[in-house]
């Protein structure tokens, strides 16, 4: 499964549900760390009826952990593009700095920062970073099964 640029603006918001595929998207506001919250919402109703037992919830943990990199790293607006099918759910935040994440684990045993990519890394199926003309999309994808 495969999402490329989208053709609608980055400001607008759809919900789509075609018969084979059900579709998100979000403007995420620059430092709107509300936005978290609402997108784990988001996602919850989207999957409400998906995957095998824990699937959403992974799908939530994981879509919170790259709302949150993309807001609290770039200092910019970001995109969240939610597309679920029935080969599986892809989870794509793009925000408009090109500077790639780094992929690194907590400084000390209290820090809780540094371990989103890591969770991303350990629990979805596939993941990475993808550049684009202005800035880069970070994903993650999961099949409906566990694995």
């Amino acid at each position: 499964m495969v999402i490329g640029a989208s053709s609608a603006d980055a400001g607008e918001q759809a919900d789509t549900i075609t018969e084979h595929a059900h579709r998100l998207r979000r403007r995420l506001g620059r430092a709107d760390l509300r936005a978290v919250p609402r997108a784990r919402r988001e996602v919850r109703e989207l999957l409400r009826h998906w995957g095998k037992p824990g699937r959403s919830e992974i799908a939530e943990l994981l879509t919170s952990e790259l709302v949150t990199n993309a807001l609290v790293h770039t200092d910019d607006d970001a995109v969240l593009i939610v597309v679920v099918d029935a080969d599986g759910l892809r989870v794509e935040v793009r925000d408009f700095v090109a500077r790639r994440p780094d992929l690194r684990g907590p400084d000390g045993d209290e820090d809780t920062n540094g371990r989103g990519l890591v969770l991303v890394q350990s629990l979805a199926d596939s993941w990475g970073v993808l550049p684009h003309g202005v800035g880069k999309s970070v994903w993650f994808e999961l099949g409906a099964e566990a694995a």
